[in-house]
């Protein structure tokens, strides 16, 4: 979660790492940056819990503490499968007593030094205002679809072997190892997604009655293959009924928290039982892949209220290891001249060559291909934004003719990347 604010006054506050006897103090201060709305003492525990103090910094005016940045430390899927380190930036906040002194200036400036000397090529985050980030690197990479699937009007077209997945409730703390093993299942699938860390998943069951918008406790059906001991967990979903009433009958909702399958059948058992659900007539899912299997199962994608945002943002700390630690799916072999104002050290040409099986990127001298951004390459990174499209838009610079073209297609991702879970 980043928000922040831009002042008027002249002292710069100091910027200094979170110690955990000043943990309160520094979260009050975001809570209020984000609107001053209250958590649940469970949510607070949760992201206290979750708070890495020596990856946290708070600028503080005397006493008081009027800027919180901090950043988890994360693995994310990259094309190719491979596990990335990742700076989770998040918790970034200003008072709005303190806009316009360069406080998430200077917060953004350790922060990214601190990354870079812990040795994680990238960092990432969501934003609360998209406008903030990309004049510190940061490319938009990722988009999720908000869904309101019009049940009594669309039908559901399961592929063969969906009547064998058998489906069950289960209460969702009881059931929270298994959909973690399923969860686990999908990560190395698909570029954007987040390896859970210890301690993560417990946010996935918590359930405060303030936070449930008048629909009900969270509910969990497991999906699995098989009988008794020997059963597998194949999907799951965590979901809760929204209740609406009128003299014609039920009009009540099916809110989808979090769903996962492991394969075709699975993955239509689930959604099947979502549709099917007695006395609702929509399902609203938020946050979820832009390309899914469902999509191509319904009867009427008109009638599925899609509405399309941004997700996750990616910024290169390293672009040489950065661009090493993914595979290109055709072969390439292109230089980038790279301008990083923010992190001087990317600045400067850079060849990368590689394909389906690894890459190569070093510093060279030879004549530029491609002339772009630190944050044009991080909107490309994970496949899922065409260096082409960037082009088209003026934002990458082709010298060498048919070089965009070649780049565009290496730098593509087989699967939509997708970000699994806010941060």
């Amino acid at each position: 979660m980043t928000t922040s604010g831009t002042s008027r006054t002249s002292a710069t506050p100091d910027v200094r790492a979170l110690r955990p006897d000043d943990w309160d103090q520094w979260y009050d201060n975001l809570l209020r940056a984000f609107g001053g709305m209250p958590e649940s003492a469970e949510e607070r525990e949760l992201w206290k819990s979750l708070t890495e103090y020596d990856r946290s910094v708070g600028a503080w005016d005397g006493d008081a503490c009027v800027g919180s940045a901090s950043a988890f430390t994360f693995r994310l899927t990259v094309p190719g499968g491979a596990s990335v380190p990742a700076a989770g930036v998040t918790m970034v906040g200003v008072a709005g007593t303190h806009r316009r002194r360069g406080v998430l200036s200077s917060m953004m400036r350790r922060q990214l030094d601190d990354v870079r000397s812990w040795g994680e090529p990238l960092a990432v985050l969501t934003a609360s205002e998209p406008a903030i980030y990309g004049r510190f690197g940061y490319g938009l990479a990722t988009h999720s679809l908000t869904v309101e699937i019009d049940t009594t009007r669309v039908r559901l077209a399961v592929p063969d072997g969906t009547d064998d997945v058998r489906l069950r409730y289960a209460v969702p703390v009881e059931a929270l190892d298994d959909c973690e093993a399923v969860y686990a299942r999908r990560v190395p699938e698909r570029p954007g997604m987040l390896a859970r860390m210890p301690g993560w998943a417990r946010g996935w069951v918590i359930d405060p009655e303030g936070e449930r918008d008048g629909a009900s406790p969270l509910q969990c059906v497991v999906a699995e293959r098989g009988h008794g001991q020997g059963a597998d967990v194949v999907g799951f979903a965590r979901f809760r009924v929204k209740p609406d009433w009128d003299v014609s009958g039920s009009n009540s909702a099916v809110v989808v928290e979090d769903m996962e399958a492991v394969d075709a059948a699975s993955h239509a058992a689930v959604w099947r039982f979502l549709f099917d659900l007695d006395l609702t007539s929509k399902i609203v899912a938020r946050g979820r892949p832009v390309e899914e299997p469902w999509h191509h199962m319904v009867s009427d994608i008109r009638r599925c209220g899609l509405r399309r945002r941004d997700a996750l943002y990616v910024r290169l700390v390293d672009v040489g290891a950065a661009l090493e630690a993914r595979t290109y799916q055709a072969p390439v072999d292109v230089v980038f001249e790279v301008e990083d104002a923010f992190c001087p050290w990317n600045t400067g040409r850079w060849r990368l060559t590689g394909d389906a099986k690894g890459a190569v990127c070093r510093r060279t001298e030879d004549a530029a291909d491609l002339a772009l951004s630190v944050r044009e390459l991080g909107a490309a990174y994970l496949g899922g934004v065409p260096l082409a499209a960037l082009g088209a838009a003026g934002r990458v610079q082709e010298v060498r003719q048919g070089a965009l073209a070649e780049a565009s297609v290496a730098f593509g991702s087989v699967v939509t990347p997708w970000l699994s879970h806010g941060f």
